[in-house]
């Protein structure tokens, strides 16, 4: 009964992809908004010198976001090979 819920690689892997996946929409979507802060800052707001920390954040959000890409596709590359294959007709 215990291992009815062990999970295959397959599926350990598809559980790893579907987080990454949300954490890769977050990820855009907060590029987005540090974007739009750093609009403002180097806007009108620059002349407190603060638009180096919002542009790093920006710089450092941007590279978790295209790392988070490579491992998606790196994943979804495992998962197809993980893939059982397909049975054949019985004769």
């Amino acid at each position: 009964m215990a291992d009815e819920n062990v999970k295959t690689q397959l599926d350990q892997v598809g559980d790893t992809l579907t987080q990454l996946k949300e954490m890769h929409h977050y990820a855009k979507n907060n590029v987005e908004r540090l974007t739009a802060i750093w609009l403002l800052f180097d806007g009108e707001l620059s002349k407190l010198k603060q638009t180096g920390k919002i542009d790093d954040l920006m710089n450092r959000q941007g590279q978790l976001h295209d790392a988070l890409e490579q491992v998606i596709a790196d994943l979804e590359e495992l998962q197809q090979k993980l893939q059982p294959p397909p049975e054949e007709p019985a004769a």
